[in-house]
């Protein structure tokens, strides 16, 4: 059936001539996948509710498209929408939200099929062998060198901004899994199963709850992202390692040891980020470890019992080593009954009789069978190389180099512990710990010292590398490093091994970076560590907490310029630094694409290295699917590359000194105009009632409290919801407020724009700048956020924020020279503008909930079904808009 082609199907008739034109152009092959996807949900909501559902469904559709064509006002919508029984406005609500789950599922499967259509034998834009190409044809001679020094270092972290619950992301895979199998041309008989699994798919994610019941624990959410590790994660790195291998030695790759470094190294905060939130103790850490160990284990157990299967090379083609003679020898003293099984089912094939051993041992190690157990991963790489230099010796270089070569890999990547576990705590705690050092100790104290004998376990169990860096939150000074040190001195020979790393997230704290940095390298145990690693040293910077205080863009410019005094200073006292950048996935928190804001960063402050956290819903939207993780990696991978060669850093100097001068004058006025908005008296009380700040916890979309404190103030609001409750009021103000009034001050308020189109088409950072707040101004909606203002019932605070806006949206554009928004990004803006009505429907059922939630309702039954409407909007539009926080 096609109950739902006119409706949520078609797209509907079109707002505007620009939305017109962008249906006619949306590809066919995710025309058919939105049609069908949106006709079973029809089918879904008939069944449910009879048409009348459907009807209400319809009906607000189409207002929210005639008042995107200016045929009807957004009052008419509203009455609309308040003229539905509670019940029946979350029934709609949910319409809204299931059909984004299921379109941004389909424009998934597009986006793949755009990258497998792209891949047709010659190089990819955007490859690490693209980045190659234009290396060795630019004449810099470094490309041995950076590739040797070459480090893409993600870290997961649980920030609270993946809205959909565990249970509809699983329904979600199931519904994906069964339109790829539609989509590969399945048989008459094989397609009809499919479509009848398809239907009853998406019947139970419409049955489905939307949101949790119960508040997520850290170990759910360390469970959580397992999911992107078993689904994509381990398959995807020997992958893109044996990409970047043909790039470098091309169609040699696979018959020598490769070029390819191992350059990949996961990181990760879940379960070890304890800034703030109460429920991440020293028993959680140490569980954190154990999963990640389990899953990786058995990844490593299945791939190794997997290649031994397969690698069924004879001794009469393929004579092992004496090396490898010795290792079965050993191993048959060791384990003789075990090696006398293996060897009577593959007679004859030694090389497969060591690898299928190892798997055993792997298996040992999981189970925590010492007799049998690898201590390390170092002895499981020494015999995957006996392996290999025996199949290289005999002349099966195929053999040693393919699939042998890529477990290899896969090991180096991920040891025996997955991801580098980071403990992250606030410099204030390990004050007062240090002062209660020598008296009795609080419960937060003992948490310190338990969560430190927690690390030295876990080395002594995996490794160092499993755990050894340890993150301090608002660094002030040397001394907040020193306190670290000291409490695990403390510790006596039970001492982990730490890299204490600085975390600098305020303005005033990015600002006296090198001076703190001075400061670490007068203490004695950083002077040690540096000793060991070669003199490497890591700082993190915070773009979440600096765009909060500063506005977008004076925090881009005050990290661009800690990033140049860092990489400076760096190079004064021959140091071998690491910028770890605290991104967020939204605009407002140093979000948007990877590739090009690693292009946009200060000259020399890259160097081969990039670490970077991934967070909440970015971890699925980039990792959730091969393809799409590969290329993820594979654009992060050239970017890095290229940011550092000579040429493109030389390019990137020049501009910025011929328009530093510039920008420092739109950073100051954009400041002036940030700071003016939420200094002003009374606006943390306006923000909250104009949005659903409050609210927001209540979705349980993390372990984490909103807030560092009890107190209510905007200093103390954590910078994930402050972004997530402006982009529900479709404002979106921390991705772009205050822009305007810079441009404005530097050009005469747009009478003068020559030197801001020069700075535009010259400067990576200021291009960046721009082109991501008109990214963010692209999914905000002017006449929709006017009525969320206006809740707050304070005027000049709504009128400074609308003024603002169409100050920015005017010169944006100016500049740019783009006649609309996103025009020379097509892709994305064909996206957002045939969601946008979509979204305008959740966000008029969302008003209508907080508007009488804000007006006070005596009634508790009422009360508690405006807050599910509430909630249940907020995820609808967060799924529509495909940003949280």
């Amino acid at each position: 059936m096609d109950a739902l082609s006119p409706p949520l199907v078609t797209l509907g008739r079109v707002a505007t001539k620009t939305r017109d034109t962008f249906r006619q152009e949306m590809p066919e092959p995710l025309r058919r996948d939105v049609r069908l996807l949106g006709a079973m949900l029809g089918d879904s909501l008939v069944e449910y509710g009879g048409t009348g559902l459907l009807d209400d469904v319809e009906r607000l559709r189409h207002a929210v498209i005639a008042a995107r064509r200016g045929e009807t006002g957004i009052e008419e919508v509203a009455a609309l929408v308040d003229g539905w029984s509670l019940e029946r406005a979350g029934q709609v609500a949910r319409a809204f939200t299931v059909y984004f789950h299921l379109t941004n599922l389909a424009e998934e499967h597009h986006r793949i099929r755009t990258l497998r259509e792209r891949d047709t034998g010659g190089t990819v834009p955007g490859s690490a062998a693209a980045a190659i190409e234009e290396i060795r044809a630019s004449g810099d001679g470094r490309l041995d060198a950076i590739v040797e020094g070459l480090e893409f270092r993600p870290v997961f972290t649980a920030h609270p901004t993946e809205a959909r619950r565990r249970a509809v992301v699983t329904a979600i895979q199931r519904i994906s899994d069964l339109l790829a199998r539609l989509n590969a041309g399945p048989g008459a008989s094989e397609r009809e199963e499919i479509e009848r699994s398809l239907r009853e798919e998406i019947d139970l994610l419409w049955r489905t709850a939307l949101r949790r019941g119960t508040q997520i624990d850290p170990l759910d959410e360390v469970r959580t992202a397992m999911a992107a590790f078993d689904e994509t994660i381990f398959r995807v790195v020997p992958a893109v390692y044996r990409a970047l291998d043909r790039a470098l030695d091309g169609e040699r790759t696979g018959t020598r040891p490769p070029r390819a470094r191992p350059y990949l190294r996961f990181g990760s905060w879940i379960g070890g980020d304890r800034d703030g939130n109460p429920y991440v103790t020293a028993q959680v850490t140490r569980d954190a470890v154990m999963i990640q160990a389990d899953h990786v284990l058995r990844a490593l157990e299945n791939a190794c019992a997997r290649v031994g299967r397969e690698l069924t090379v004879h001794e009469s083609t393929t004579p092992p080593s004496k090396d490898l003679l010795n290792a079965l020898a050993a191993a048959r003293t060791a384990h003789p009954s075990r090696l006398r099984e293996i060897a009577e089912r593959s007679p004859g094939e030694e090389h497969r009789q060591l690898l299928l051993y190892a798997a055993a041992r792997i298996a040992a190690t999981r189970e925590r069978d010492a007799d049998l157990a690898y201590a390390s991963p170092d002895e499981l790489l020494a015999d995957l190389r006996t392996v290999q230099d025996s199949l290289a010796g005999a002349g099966a270089v195929r053999q040693a180099y393919g699939r042998v070569q890529q477990l290899v890999w896969q090991v180096e990547t991920f040891g025996f512990h997955l991801a580098e576990l980071e403990i992250r705590q606030h410099s204030e705690l390990h004050e007062k710990a240090l002062a209660e050092l020598n008296n009795d100790h609080s419960e937060i104290t003992d948490e310190i010292l338990d969560t430190l004998r927690t690390v030295a376990w876990i080395q002594n169990r995996f490794g160092v590398r499993a755990c050894h860096r340890y993150i301090v939150s608002f660094t002030r000074s040397a001394a907040d490093i020193a306190n670290v040190h000291e409490l695990a001195a403390s510790l006596g020979d039970g001492a982990p091994v730490l890299d204490v790393i600085p975390l600098f997230e305020t303005g005033e704290d990015l600002e006296r970076a090198p001076s703190v940095l001075d400061g670490m390298l007068e203490i004695p145990a950083v002077q040690r560590r540096l000793e060991e690693t070669g003199r490497r040293l890591e700082v993190m910077l915070g773009y979440s907490d600096s765009a909060k205080q500063l506005g977008p863009t004076s925090a881009t410019l005050r990290l661009y310029d800690t990033q140049e005094a860092l990489a400076a200073w760096a190079a004064r006292h021959d140091i071998t630094l690491t910028m770890f950048h605290g991104r967020g996935g939204s605009l407002g928190r140093g979000g948007g694409p990877a590739n090009r804001a690693i292009l946009a960063q200060a000259p020399g402050s890259v160097a081969g290295r990039f670490k970077v956290t991934e967070q909440g819903e970015v971890i699925f939207a980039r990792y959730g699917h091969a393809e799409i993780a590969r290329r993820h990696v594979e654009q992060v991978t050239s970017a890095v590359l290229l940011a550092s060669t000579d040429p493109v850093q030389d390019r990137a100097r020049e501009a910025a000194a011929r328009f530093r001068p510039l920008a420092d004058r739109i950073g100051e006025a954009a400041e002036g105009a940030f700071r003016s908005l939420v200094e002003t008296d009374g606006f943390a009380a306006w923000f909250a009632r104009v949005s659903p700040l409050e609210e927001i916890s209540e979705l349980r979309i993390g372990s984490r409290p909103a807030r560092r404190r009890a107190a209510r103030g905007l200093e103390d609001l954590r910078a994930i919801p402050w972004v997530f409750a402006w982009t529900q009021t479709r404002v979106n103000l921390p991705g772009w407020y205050g822009l305007g009034s810079g441009l404005a001050a530097v050009s005469d308020d747009g009478r003068d724009l020559n030197g801001l189109r020069e700075a535009y088409e010259a400067w990576p950072l200021f291009n960046t700048l721009l082109d991501n707040a008109e990214m963010s101004l692209a999914k905000s909606d002017r006449a929709i956020a006017e009525r969320y203002l206006a809740l707050g019932e304070r005027p000049e605070l709504s009128a400074a924020v609308l003024a603002e806006y169409d100050r920015t949206h005017r010169l944006v554009l100016a500049v740019t020279g783009h006649d609309r928004l996103l025009e020379n990004r097509r892709v994305l803006s064909r996206a957002v503008e045939l969601r946008n009505p979509y979204v305008d429907a959740l966000s008029h059922l969302q008003l209508r909930a907080l508007k009488a939630l804000r007006a006070g309702v005596d009634d508790e039954d009422e009360r508690a079904h405006l807050e599910a409407l509430l909630l249940l909007s907020v995820n609808g539009v967060a799924a529509g808009l495909q940003n949280t926080g």
